[in-house]
């Protein structure tokens, strides 16, 4: 945890909050902070700062709060991602929210099983926890935005273009003929598909709807690893 993150719900003043479980334990048992020290920390959905602890018992932290900086900036990017495994996609929730992507859209593709969308992770609750997560690794007080799309081509034929509208649309293909281009630093939406990649109707949909195919090299990656690999190498 490298921000105290701290939730409305916290705030027993405008300038102090109150903090116990999960929180409390990793200050205590990490931090090992005392009475009077000061932790990095934020308030979910605003500014930056720090938090002098005030009280600190085995139960509840008071802390008197100076926040004064904003967040980083988030990544002008929209993530399409096919729906990955369980497993995979709490790292990838922690990942896509470290990494500041602004927008993440999990989709349904050929190659993604049914039973994924019927997995608990995908509870509201559950997705807000592991982004919560990423959030506390980069210093980030902004969450961003997920959405669930289950129907391929609906998506792609009614929603995706106001979605994409004045950005740059890529998608990544291991077969396709253009090299991922390098720091566009720009607008993007970006395509991932799942393990095994979108078959050829989903690529050709893509492309009818204004994306670029691109590759990564010859190498095949997991999901989660070429999320991260093209994020960092479109926004250097």
């Amino acid at each position: 945890m490298n921000l105290l993150l701290l939730r409305p719900e916290d705030m027993v003043a405008p300038d102090e909050a109150v903090l116990s479980g999960r929180r409390l334990k990793h200050v205590q048992e990490v931090h090992r902070a005392a009475v009077g020290e000061h932790l990095r920390a934020g308030l979910l959905g605003g500014l930056c700062g720090s938090a002098e602890i005030l009280t600190l018992d085995r139960e509840h932290m008071r802390l008197r709060l100076l926040l004064d900086a904003p967040p980083p900036p988030k990544l002008p990017v929209t993530i399409l991602l096919a729906l990955p495994r369980p497993k995979m996609l709490k790292r990838i929730l922690q990942t896509v929210a470290t990494m500041g992507v602004a927008r993440l859209v999990l989709l349904n593709s050929y190659r993604v099983e049914k039973s994924f969308w019927d997995s608990p992770w995908l509870a509201p609750d559950a997705i807000h926890e592991q982004l919560l997560l990423g959030l506390e690794q980069s210093r980030d007080t902004m969450l961003p935005e997920v959405l669930l799309e289950p129907l391929f081509k609906p998506f792609i034929e009614d929603r995706l273009p106001a979605l994409a509208h004045n950005t740059r649309c890529l998608v990544a293909h291991p077969v396709a003929e253009e090299h991922c281009p390098v720091a566009l630093n720009q607008p993007l939406t970006l395509a991932i598909g799942p393990e095994g990649g979108f078959i050829p109707y989903e690529v050709e949909k893509f492309e009818a709807a204004g994306f670029e195919p691109v590759h990564l090299g010859p190498r095949i990656l997991r999901v989660e690893t070429a999320v991260t690999a093209l994020v960092a190498r479109l926004f250097v």
